[in-house]
């Protein structure tokens, strides 16, 4: 079985464990063949990797890893919902994201394709969602990048 974490793993990084959620909901749920995958921030192991804001703290570039570190805590919640399958992944249809922004920093999207790029390079350009990037005041842990997505899968 070709699995999400190969894919990964391909591209040089590694498929973390799905962060516990800091409220009160699940990592992802399911209707038909929509997969919801709940919002995840930059962190691994409860520790937020980039807290602050992109702009001050933190660069363009900085941003992009961030969005990047968010896809990956994704597609944990994708890999359990598929039992880790990579096949039964059609697309992903719809991703938000959003950009802890210091006033003035108005490159939001640019932040958001490091987590788009991403999807993109594993599922091929069918991935290629519509979206929506905000930047906003603050998010939990003071994280600089929180991102949500929804994919289609088959049984």
């Amino acid at each position: 079985m070709h699995t999400i974490a190969d894919a990964v793993a391909t591209h040089g990084l590694t498929l973390p464990a799905i962060p516990e959620p800091r409220g009160t909901f699940r990592p992802w749920s399911r209707l038909g063949n929509q997969l919801f995958l709940a919002g995840q921030i930059c962190e691994r192991g409860g520790e937020v990797l980039y807290p602050g804001k992109v702009g001050a703290e933190f660069d363009l570039e900085t941003g992009k890893l961030a969005a990047q570190a968010c896809a990956l805590n994704l597609l944990a919640s994708l890999s359990d919902a598929v039992n880790g399958d990579m096949t039964r992944v059609v697309r992903c249809v719809r991703m938000n994201g959003f950009v802890n922004v210091a006033p003035g920093f108005h490159d939001v999207p640019l932040v958001i394709n490091g987590a788009s790029e991403l999807f993109i390079a594993l599922f091929g350009e069918a991935s290629r969602h519509a979206r929506t990037a905000i930047g906003v005041a603050t998010l939990p842990g003071n994280a600089a990048v929180e991102v949500e997505a929804i994919f289609e899968i088959r049984d």
